[in-house]
C-alpha cells in the first residue's frame, strides 16, 4: 500500500523482554484496582510507549485532556465531519500517541480547530502499520500552544470502536456511557514525538471542503 505523504508513522518501539515486563509490572502496580490516581512514571522508555502497550495488550482506552481533575467522564456532543465521531458520547483512543496529542494542546487560548487521524493500516506483506496526521488552526502555531496534559487510563468494556474500512482500522472509541477512569498520568509537550510535525490549517477552508467532501480527509493539497 503506498500511503498518503501526509501521513506519519509510528516511531519504532522498544518490545524488549525487559521492557515489556516493566511495563506490565507497572500496569499490576499502579493501574489494577487504581481509583484515578497519578502514575508515578519513572522509567526511561517514553510514555507514549507505555501507553500503547496498554491499549494493545490490556482492556483499556486513553483519552487526553488538558484538565487534571476529571473523576468521571460524562458524555459529551462532538463534533467531527463522519457520523462516528458526532455523537454524545466519551470518547477515546487505542494508542498513546493520538491521546498525548489531545492532552499537549493548549485549547483554552489558542488551539480552536484540530483536524486528525490515527488508523492502523494493512500492509502488503501482511504486517500492520500505524499512521498519523495532526494539524491545528495555522495562526496558534506561531505560539507554541503547548501545554501539560493528562492522559486518563480508561476501562475499555462500555466503549465501541469505530467501524473498520477495507485494509485500515480507526484508533476511536466511543462510550455512550459515563466512564470512570482507572489511572492518569502527567504528558509534557516532550512526551509527543511528533511536536515539530504538527501542520496548521486555514479553518474556514477545511470547514467548507470538509462539507463539500465529508471523505476528502484532511481536505489539503497534497
Amino acid at each position: 500500500m503506498n500511503l498518503p505523504s501526509y501521513l506519519l508513522t509510528r516511531p519504532d518501539i522498544d518490545d524488549s523482554e525487559a521492557t515489556l515486563t516493566s511495563f506490565d509490572q507497572l500496569f499490576e502496580r499502579q493501574v489494577v484496582g487504581a481509583s484515578g490516581e497519578s502514575i508515578e512514571y519513572s522509567l526511561s522508555t517514553p510514555k507514549w510507549q507505555f501507553l500503547n502497550y496498554l491499549c494493545d495488550f490490556k482492556d483499556v482506552v486513553v483519552h487526553g485532556s488538558g484538565n487534571p481533575d476529571i473523576d468521571v467522564f460524562e458524555p459529551r456532543k462532538s463534533n467531527d465531519a463522519k457520523e462516528f465521531g458526532d455523537q454524545q458520547a466519551v470518547y477515546a483512543a487505542s494508542d498513546g500517541i493520538w491521546a498525548a496529542y489531545y492532552a499537549i494542546l493548549d485549547r483554552d487560548r489558542y488551539v480552536r480547530s484540530l483536524v486528525n487521524t490515527c488508523q492502523k493500516v494493512d500492509l502488503p506483506d501482511g504486517g500492520v502499520e500505524s499512521v498519523y496526521y495532526f494539524s491545528i488552526n495555522d495562526d496558534a502555531l506561531p505560539k507554541n500552544p503547548w501545554r501539560t496534559g493528562t492522559i486518563y487510563i480508561l476501562p475499555r468494556a462500555t466503549f465501541e470502536n469505530e467501524p473498520a474500512e477495507p485494509g485500515r482500522k480507526s484508533a476511536q472509541w466511543r462510550s455512550f456511557d459515563p466512564v470512570r477512569p482507572f489511572a492518569k498520568i502527567s504528558i509534557e509537550p516532550q512526551d509527543f514525538p511528533f511536536l515539530d510535525q504538527i501542520h496548521g490549517h486555514d479553518t474556514e477552508n477545511v470547514i467548507r471542503r470538509s462539507k463539500d467532501d465529508p471523505d476528502g480527509f484532511p481536505w489539503i493539497d497534497e
